[in-house]
């Protein structure tokens, strides 16, 4: 039985916690990348989601296994909310412990081509309740070639 999707403004009230952090989180994307093409946003756009964020410690793991720490995460974030639009719909979130599993659908356009994913996200907290590391895992048909041009350059793990 697949779960319904739901408006995250919908369902962010109904949660509190690290969880609240992670709905939050997404909100502020949102937000943001509705912004990302107008005069002036920049790097220091991603303030409000830095808030949130353990940001000497920070390590996001992509899709691609590719390892950003903040400040390159905030600079991909920036090329990315200037050519894309970006939107989600709710479908669960599982709090254990300093862990959050965040899963979303995910429906985007970059450079002419729209597309949507089944994301789950985690999300690890510090004590102080900051994002420490956020692991990216998406179920995708195989994408157009041009929308992986934003990777290059990018360091992937093996």
């Amino acid at each position: 039985m697949a779960l319904a999707l739901r408006d995250l403004d919908e369902v962010i009230d109904d949660y509190t916690g690290l969880s609240r952090v992670a709905l939050d989180y997404t909100q502020l994307m949102k937000k943001l990348v509705d912004g990302g093409k107008q005069p002036g946003f920049s790097v220091d756009s991603w303030a409000p989601v830095a808030e949130l964020v353990a940001v000497d410690s920070f390590e996001r793991i992509g899709p691609f296994k590719e390892v950003m720490a903040w400040p390159e995460y905030a600079a991909f974030l920036t090329q990315w909310a200037r050519t894309s639009d970006w939107e989600c719909s709710f479908r669960r979130v599982t709090e254990a412990g300093p862990l959050v599993l965040l899963e979303l659908e995910e429906r985007s356009t970059v450079g002419g081509h729209s597309g949507a994913v089944n994301s789950a996200t985690t999300y690890e907290f510090d004590a102080g309740g900051k994002i420490t590391r956020l692991a990216v895992y998406l179920q995708m048909q195989l994408p157009d070639p041009e929308m992986l041009r934003s990777y290059e350059g990018i360091q992937i793990t093996e």
